[in-house]
C-alpha cells in the first residue's frame, strides 16, 4: 500500500468513526417553563449553557399550554426563539392525559359522587375534542418548526394491559393525522397513566405499526416500578425512541433517587441515538430554577466525560 493509500484509508476510518452518533451538549434541550419564569428567563438559561434546543409545554409564567394559545401568540415566541438561535425540539402536551370514557382509574380512596360526576363531564369533553386538540397541537409544532408532539395513554386503571389494544387503536387513529401533517407522536410513560414503564411502552408500540408513533422515555416516571438502567433501557424499542426526559431527582449527585445517566448516555451512543435529551426538572418546591441549574450542570458534566 502506498503512502497516499494509507492516508486515504485512515481518513475513511476516521470518517466512519465520527459518523457514529455522539452525545454532546447539542443533544441536550430543556423545557422552557422549567428553566425560567418567563420566555426571557428561559432564553437566558439556554444561552448560559450553550444550548441550541428547547422544549415547550406551558407558556412560561402562565399555566396555559402552548398549543392552546392563539396562533399569533404562538408565533411571537416562535420568532423569538428563532432570533435567539434556538430551535424547538419537542412540544409537550397533555393530550389524552385523563381518564378515557369506560376507563375507571384505580383509586386508593373513594370518590365523592358530585366530584365524580363533574370529573366524568370534563373528561368526556376532553375525549370528544381530542382530534381537534390534536390538530391544534400539530399546528403549534409546525409554527415552532418542530416535528414531535407528546401524547399520553389515559389515567391508569387496575389492569393497564387490558387497555393496551384500545390505546393502540386510538393513538393509531391519531397517527393518520400525524402522517398527513408529518409530525411524530411520541408516547410518554408516566406513573399516573396506563403506560408507566419502558416495558409498557414497548408493549403498546408493538401494537401500533405506524412509524409516526414512537416514545418519549422518562425513566424517573417509572421510579420504584422499573430500574432505569439496564432494565428500562433494554426494554425500549430503540428505533422508535424519539425523545428522552431527565428529571432533577434522577440526575443531581445528592439525590437518593439518582439514576445511571452516564451508563445510559454511553448506551445511547452505542445505539446511535440521534434525537434530543430534555431536562424536565420536575421540582415544585420554592427553588425549581436552582434545581434546573444544578441538573443542567450535572448533565453537561456527564456529557463532557463521554
Amino acid at each position: 500500500m502506498t503512502r497516499r493509500e494509507l492516508i486515504a484509508a485512515g481518513a475513511l476510518c476516521a470518517t466512519r468513526a465520527w459518523a457514529r452518533t455522539h452525545i454532546d451538549k447539542f443533544s441536550i434541550s430543556a423545557i422552557t417553563d422549567e428553566i425560567g419564569r418567563s420566555t426571557d428567563d428561559s432564553i437566558a438559561f439556554a444561552h448560559q449553557y450553550g444550548l441550541k434546543f428547547v422544549e415547550i409545554r406551558n407558556h412560561p409564567g402562565s399555566r396555559k399550554e402552548y398549543f392552546l394559545l392563539t396562533e399569533p401568540e404562538i408565533k411571537v415566541d416562535a420568532v423569538r426563539f428563532a432570533n435567539e438561535g434556538l430551535k424547538v425540539s419537542f412540544v409537550n402536551t397533555s393530550l389524552l392525559k385523563f381518564a378515557w370514557p369506560g376507563m375507571e382509574p384505580a383509586r386508593k380512596t373513594p370518590e365523592e359522587p358530585d366530584a365524580r360526576q363533574k370529573r366524568l363531564a370534563l373528561e368526556k369533553a376532553r375525549w370528544d375534542s381530542r382530534m381537534e386538540d390534536l390538530s391544534k397541537a400539530m399546528r403549534c409544532a409546525q409554527i415552532m418548526g418542530c416535528d414531535k408532539v407528546r401524547v399520553f395513554t389515559g389515567s391508569r386503571v387496575a389492569d393497564p394491559a387490558s387497555q393496551f389494544q384500545r390505546i393502540a387503536d386510538n393513538i393509531g387513529e391519531m397517527s393518520l393525522t400525524a402522517e398527513r401533517e408529518k409530525v411524530y407522536l411520541p408516547i410518554e410513560n408516566e406513573m399516573s397513566q396506563n403506560v408507566a414503564t419502558a416495558a409498557e411502552l414497548a408493549a403498546v408500540l408493538n401494537l401500533i405499526p405506524s412509524k409516526w408513533v414512537g416514545c418519549n422515555w422518562n425513566p424517573h416516571n417509572a421510579y420504584g416500578r422499573e430500574a432505569a438502567f439496564p432494565d428500562g433501557y433494554n426494554s425500549l424499542p430503540k428505533r422508535r425512541l424519539l425523545n428522552i426526559h431527565i428529571q432533577a431527582k434522577g440526575v443531581t449527585p445528592e439525590s437518593p433517587e439518582k439514576e445511571e445517566w452516564k451508563a445510559i448516555f454511553e448506551a445511547l451512543e452505542r445505539d446511535s441515538y440521534k434525537h434530543k435529551i430534555g431536562l424536565e426538572t420536575h421540582i415544585f418546591d420554592s427553588a425549581p430554577i436552582a434545581a434546573a441549574h444544578a441538573s443542567m450542570d450535572e448533565i453537561l458534566h456527564i456529557v463532557n466525560q463521554l
